[in-house]
């Protein structure tokens, strides 16, 4: 590797029926996407990071607190998950992107300190890389700290006439060049994503998937990924995936 101690990073989409509460009857229906999570999270662990710093879409590009929470709520269901080792009292302002991902971490019973970057949906390639550069010069500025990047975000959700953007023939030419930069770890095939394709077939793991090529591009070396998981179930495209620096 190069100067950026980023030892990890893990790819896995946040739609809130993965949380079985959520999904209630229908929860079977994810249980691979499910595993496929799990498993790439345990994977990311085994890095052994002193941090992990979840990355996902959201309204605006910020960096939350190290106590902020979010909550399932809206989809009826009373789940809390944060970053710190409880949630806070006050709002949960975690997007759903991040709150999945601190989900998803809790679930692993780990007790690595995890951080939260907030990415705009609408952020231009370039701001994209900018932060994952500027992310990379962050971990740098403690080389003692190792960083594994637990990234959340979904394709397209154009995939089949009950999708929820509806049927796009462009979509699934779009999901396999996603998918197949995720399983060769990409770096210029994900910083190469078109905004406004992705923003028409409504891709929310567009600049998340950019923040990370451009973190990986700064750590340099040679890096290899694997695709755990690819598929849309509801006309959604889920991917699961790793990165990981080639020893």
């Amino acid at each position: 590797m190069g100067a950026v101690p980023l030892v990890a990073a893990a790819v896995c989409p946040h739609p809130p029926l993965i949380v079985p509460e959520v999904a209630q009857r229908a929860a079977p229906e994810l249980d691979a996407l499910r595993a496929a999570a799990d498993a790439a999270v345990v994977r990311l662990l085994a890095a052994e990071p002193d941090t992990v710093l979840i990355v996902g879409a959201a309204p605006r590009t910020h960096r939350f607190a190290p106590d902020d929470a979010g909550d399932l709520r809206a989809y009826g269901v009373a789940v809390e998950a944060g970053l710190g080792a409880a949630t806070r009292g006050g709002p949960h302002v975690l997007p759903l992107s991040l709150t999945i991902g601190a989900w998803l971490l809790a679930r692993a019973g780990t007790g690595v300190p995890r951080f939260a970057q907030g990415v705009a949906a609408d952020a231009a390639p370039p701001e994209c890389a900018r932060l994952g550069a500027r992310l990379a010069a962050e971990f740098t500025a403690e080389p003692a700290r190792r960083v594994a990047l637990l990234v959340t975000g979904d394709g397209s959700a154009c995939r089949g006439e009950r999708s929820p953007g509806h049927d796009d023939p462009r979509a699934e030419a779009y999901d396999r060049h996603v998918a197949a930069a995720l399983a060769a770890a990409d770096t210029r095939a994900l910083l190469d994503l078109d905004p406004a394709l992705s923003a028409a077939l409504r891709a929310a793991g567009r600049p998340p998937w950019q923040v990370l090529a451009a973190a990986v591009e700064a750590a340099g070396g040679d890096w290899r990924g694997e695709l755990s998981y690819d598929a849309a179930p509801y006309g959604v495209a889920y991917f699961v995936a790793n990165w990981e620096p080639r020893r």
